[in-house]
């Protein structure tokens, strides 16, 4: 009787074993770790011969043609740090550009939105011949797959670009679109230039594939401080107002500035109480599987995180990917709910609230 007790014990002890090994594989998707392709960062001054802006990019150095990913950063940061994050994307194998658009003394930035836009799209067409004097030697942008995307106010520009509100036309074609924690501004009333959202579902007119990535957190007050990335204009909208295919996914647990690298004093500004390398990993990793799905046709990693977000190394909730618009529909009809107030039945349309406009 002792034996069998003891056998029964050890038999649940192996079990348990197994089915710990078996959580920590499915918690490592490749995407979530570095890739094994080396890297190399440049830096690029901004002059009339050799950039629009100045540049900071991270390339692979073995010889082959890669994707080219271009990032923009948010207000009033510096394209630097976002290092981790960016040789995280490039280490599996895109070429990863990320210009500074502006500089900023204090915490308010020195240009408007529309110039900020305009910026995005000069160093855009930049890359059709300045990007290959660059580079290092064998390694050549493909320009055929460029994914355009952008941090907080930098992820708004993004989208902007990607809509054609830039008054310089692009010479390049956007493949797809990343938002990483999108805002349009501080408040409806307060909203940046140019004013893309309209507060209504499906209303962005993009026929590409998009994935917003958004913070749990970057809703809430800091101190004195108003919220990095208020509702109504966070990646909730910018998903709600996106069409399929979409993928979007929510880092419960973290703040608007926990993507950036540890060192940045203004991480201490809208930011959560969490180790913040699982953030960059798992923010990095979706953008790789993204990248991946669309460029590589390998959608395995991408369509797992979207079902399964435990593998992902931090919590996401929500966590998925629409493909159909009847779909879609069905989803945005249950988050509008939960934006429903009586006071104004169609409060997403803009007319419904002339303080909105």
């Amino acid at each position: 009787m002792a034996i069998a007790t003891v056998s029964i014990t050890l038999l649940v002890m192996l079990l348990s074993s197994h089915s710990e090994v078996v959580k920590l594989v499915l918690a490592t998707l490749p995407v979530f770790e570095a890739g094994s392709i080396s890297t190399k960062a440049i830096s690029v001054k901004e002059s009339k011969s050799a950039s629009p802006k100045p540049l900071f990019i991270i390339s692979p150095t073995i010889g082959g043609k890669y994707p080219v990913f271009l990032f923009f950063h948010g207000t009033c940061t510096t394209n630097s740090v976002y290092r981790s994050l960016l040789e995280h994307i490039a280490s599996h194998g895109y070429i990863v550009v990320a210009p500074q658009l502006y500089n900023c003394p204090v915490v308010i930035p020195t240009i408007s939105g529309n110039e900020e836009l305009n910026y995005a799209a000069n160093v855009a067409n930049w890359l059709l011949l300045g990007l290959k004097t660059v580079l290092p030697e064998n390694v050549e942008g493909n320009l055929d797959q460029l994914a355009v995307s952008g941090h907080s106010r930098g992820g708004k520009t993004a989208f902007a670009l990607a809509l054609g509100y830039a008054k310089i036309p692009l010479e390049v074609t956007i493949s797809v679109l990343v938002g990483v924690d999108p805002v349009a501004g501080l408040s409806k009333e307060c909203r940046c230039d140019p004013k893309i959202l309209k507060f209504f579902p499906h209303s962005f007119d993009l026929s590409i594939p998009v994935t917003v990535i958004g913070s749990g957190l970057g809703d809430q007050k800091f101190l004195l401080f108003p919220p990095c990335a208020p509702s109504d204009l966070n990646h909730m909208e910018f998903y709600l107002e996106s069409k399929p295919p979409i993928g979007y996914f929510v880092a419960t647990d973290y703040g608007h500035m926990d993507i950036l690298d540890d060192y940045e004093p203004r991480i201490n500004i809208c930011k959560g109480n969490r180790s913040r390398d699982p953030l960059r990993r798992t923010v990095g990793g979706i953008i790789v599987a993204f990248l991946n799905g669309y460029f590589r046709y390998e959608t395995k990693d991408y369509l797992t995180i979207a079902n399964n977000a435990s593998v992902a190394p931090v919590n996401l909730s929500p966590a998925r990917f629409i493909n159909e618009t009847q779909e879609s529909l069905l989803n945005l009809g249950n988050f509008y709910s939960l934006k429903f107030d009586p006071t104004c039945p169609f409060d997403w349309i803009p007319d419904c609230h002339a303080s909105s406009m």
